[in-house]
């Protein structure tokens, strides 16, 4: 039920599989993480540090306690203090490592009431992407990359991709066409919309997240897979 990556008295971590959301819902307890969470310490006490969107795959720490909650939620507050670094597959070619420092904020433009975009009057954002390989497959050619958000934005990682013309491949909301989310929320995808995404969940995955705490330095990491699996 929970692929876990360590557990001690005061922290669990976890790689969430790609199509969990984080957050309770009402298909019951197995249907979230924190659910999954909760029934694995058998209590309610376990609170989430960090947080990945339903598609996105990858490391996710769990407290065990408000305190140890509290702690952490202070750690992870400072800029700077916490390292972390996705895997992404991204359509075409990136030749060359980038950082992208474009503000986010609210996509008024858009009929989806959750999607932000690059503004001038949003929030400081930065991202450094780095390519790792090149993959020229029969649907086209396209890139692996590493991406270190240097704020904690949200989907930023996903929206300054699509900025530089390189989305997410699955990326139902930043890809070629955002219709293609209203019809997937809508339960009314096309046989054409799946083969356009290429596979089912975007391909992000959070493969490491580090900090230092309690006079200690925390690292912990998830395998290198296909950014799109769990």
């Amino acid at each position: 039920m929970l692929a876990i990556l360590h557990e001690d008295a005061d922290l669990l971590v976890v790689d969430k599989p790609a199509g969990l959301v984080c957050h309770p819902s009402k298909a019951g307890e197995t249907s979230s993480l924190i659910g999954r969470v909760r029934l694995h310490l058998g209590h309610t006490e376990g609170r989430l540090v960090n947080r990945l969107d339903r598609e996105t795959s990858g490391v996710v720490l769990i407290a065990k306690s408000a305190q140890t909650a509290r702690e952490l939620g202070k750690v992870f507050a400072s800029d700077g203090a916490v390292e972390k670094v996705y895997d992404a597959i991204v359509h075409g070619r990136l030749d060359g490592a980038v950082t992208i420092d474009a503000p986010l904020g609210k996509d008024e433009r858009s009929p989806v009431a959750i999607k932000d975009c690059v503004r001038a009057d949003g929030a400081p954002a930065r991202t450094d992407i780095r390519p790792t390989a090149a993959l020229v497959l029969a649907p086209g050619t396209f890139t692996c990359v590493e991406a270190r958000p240097r704020t904690g934005r949200k989907h930023q990682i996903r929206i300054h991709l699509a900025h530089i013309g390189h989305p997410i491949v699955g990326d139902k909301l930043y890809g070629r066409d955002e219709r293609i989310y209203l019809r997937f929320v809508t339960g009314t995808m096309t046989p054409e919309d799946a083969a356009a995404l290429i596979v089912p969940y975007h391909a992000l995955r959070a493969r490491r997240l580090a900090f230092s705490w309690r006079g200690r330095r925390r690292e912990f990491e998830v395998a290198i897979t296909a950014p799109a699996s769990g």
